[in-house]
């Protein structure tokens, strides 16, 4: 069941070292080239995904509702100060990104239908050709991040065992949630807003605290349920004031 993922994070593990061995034998020039080119490539993948949607509406409503929750959390500060904690205990205080790589390789390498659909197909019936894949997409993802970003990267590796694994290994509770075509497209859109935020930190146009929209992929597949089960009461609602 968990055979994909094992392999996952081999390949982002294997990807991050080379990255890392390689990032700091790099020039600064060449760390700016590849991080623009990185900035550059995510908003076109957020914008993709983004694009998933079938209903703007619910769209925007679990992007604001999940920013609103994710902003009383304080996910995003809670994280910058693991990122801090992690980053004095792995690096001595060099990689000033940490927590900053740490959420956006995350996202990138778990959010996604590739991600959800390979899950649940290798934890229903072991198949784990479509994680296999995505594996091997990740071995040159993580190269560059890590090449980039720094240490923050490798232990992105966490949000794989804990996510990709936990839908493997929940695959009969989330298979009648997630094989429905309806959430599978919005929680692709809302995972592109969340990396197309990602991408505009990358090119430094603005500092969106992208960890507090998080929940967002929570509220997203509530909100496709609820607006499907209150229609036909709103629909014979109307048909009777019209009748």
């Amino acid at each position: 069941m968990l055979s994909g993922t094992l392999l996952n994070v081999v390949t982002v593990s294997v990807g991050s070292t080379l990255g890392l061995i390689v990032g700091q034998k790099m020039p600064d020039r060449i760390h700016k080239i590849i991080f623009d080119g990185l900035g550059l490539l995510t908003l076109l993948v957020g914008v993709q995904m983004g694009l998933e949607t079938r209903n703007v509406l619910l769209l925007l409503g679990a992007v604001l509702i999940g920013g609103i929750i994710g902003e009383l959390l304080k996910i995003e500060s809670n994280l910058d100060r693991f990122g801090s904690w992690a980053q004095h205990k792995l690096t001595r205080g060099n990689d000033g990104r940490f927590s900053e790589a740490f959420v956006a390789s995350s996202l990138v390498f778990c959010v996604g239908p590739m991600t959800i659909t390979g899950s649940l197909q290798n934890g229903l019936t072991g198949d784990y050709r479509l994680l296999a894949l995505k594996s091997f997409l990740d071995l040159f993802s993580s190269f560059a991040f890590a090449a980039s970003l720094g240490w923050g990267v490798f232990l992105s590796i966490l949000t794989i065992l804990i996510f990709q694994g936990g839908l493997s290994l929940g695959a009969g509770l989330f298979s009648g949630i997630l094989n429905d075509a309806q959430i599978i497209s919005e929680l692709t859109a809302v995972g592109g807003i969340l990396i197309i935020g990602i991408g505009i930190r990358l090119l430094d146009v603005k500092r969106i605290p992208v960890a507090n929209f998080l929940p967002a992929l929570i509220v997203s597949p509530l909100l496709v349920t609820a607006v499907r089960n209150l229609e036909p009461v709103f629909r014979n609602l109307f048909s009777g004031f019209m009748s």
